[in-house]
């Protein structure tokens, strides 16, 4: 019997960060994983879903096969990801529907801190990288400013679609700063996936439904195995570049993080189909000043945890 080890305890409690991320709309799990030091291994456990993995499994080579694509950090990783997800949906989704503001202060802060943090990863050597790098991470920002900004998509019922909505999303999610669900819901998917993921538990889909859902899920993993090969590509040849890009998606995806906005449909209860306005406080009140304190107390956590996991990543490895 294998006992779990520290680092598995340590992979265990990142993933329920992770979890607790997933569930934020607006938020990405692997802005977490970015902030706690296993963004590249994560990635790079993921693109080694490949042909000599086929061929280890073929081989019934089951140790070297577990080896080569990280099965115990990525087992401990999923488990706390799930974890996460099941213990925090209901919390954050009553926090957002009756502190919104208060809570929004919190994440904005949180993502704040860690584009700040991919701000040091870059490292540029002399100063034309330095400016090619801030060009880059502006026009990434800009990009990503615009796109949260986008109006709710129409559904579609082709399988096509939803299987492109499985690849669009999953790739979203691998991104720090851009959320998968708030793909899905510029696409138009996210209440229908959502609602089937939500009754398939329960055993209440009908025939369709299921071949939806095993479309969609189809599509996340192709995209998933295909954009991570992609990205651990980019993170060794190009460090600099996407570590920018990568930036400015954090920064450019706090427009939707931002406290102030107008609840423009009160009478509907359920949060992936209420509507809300941003605006700009006419004047510096009490709550302006608590959201600030929140997002200060947010951004100096975030940085304290980034600290804590690069120690714990430098006691591991030595």
């Amino acid at each position: 019997m294998i006992r779990p080890s520290r680092e598995d305890i340590l992979q265990l409690g990142r993933g329920f960060l992770m979890g607790g991320a997933d569930i934020i709309p607006g938020v990405s799990g692997g802005t977490i994983a970015l902030v706690l030091g296993i963004y590249e291994r994560l990635v790079s456990a993921i693109s080694h879903c490949d042909r000599r993995l086929l061929g280890l499994l073929a081989g019934r080579q089951w140790g070297s096969a577990a080896e080569h694509i990280d099965l115990r950090f990525l087992v401990s990783l999923g488990l706390g990801i799930l974890l996460g997800v099941v213990s925090l949906a209901s919390l954050v989704l009553k926090l957002l529907l009756d502190y919104r503001m208060y809570t929004l202060s919190v994440f904005f802060g949180l993502i704040l801190a860690s584009s700040l943090i991919v701000a040091r990863m870059v490292q540029p050597r002399d100063r034309r990288q330095l400016i090619g790098c801030w060009v880059i991470a502006a026009i990434a920002g800009y990009f990503a400013y615009w796109l949260v900004g986008l109006p709710q998509g129409t559904s579609h019922d082709s399988l096509g679609y939803y299987f492109l909505c499985g690849v669009v999303a999953i790739c979203a999610m691998i991104l720090p700063g851009i959320s998968g669900s708030y793909i899905l819901w510029l696409l138009g998917a996210y209440v229908t996936v959502a609602g089937m993921v939500h009754s398939a538990p329960r055993l209440e889909l009908t025939s369709s439904e299921l071949l939806v859902l095993m479309v969609f899920a189809s599509g996340c993993v192709v995209g998933l195995i295909s954009f991570s090969k992609l990205l651990r590509w980019l993170l060794v040849h190009a460090h600099r570049t996407t570590m920018a890009i990568l930036g400015g998606f954090m920064v450019g995806s706090l427009r939707l993080m931002w406290p102030f906005q107008r609840d423009l449909t009160p009478e509907v209860e359920k949060l992936r189909l209420k509507q809300y306005e941003s605006f700009v406080p006419d004047h510096w009140g009490q709550d302006v000043t608590v959201c600030v304190i929140l997002a200060a107390i947010a951004l100096t956590g975030i940085l304290m945890l980034e600290r804590w996991g690069r120690r714990a990543k430098e006691q591991v490895d030595c």
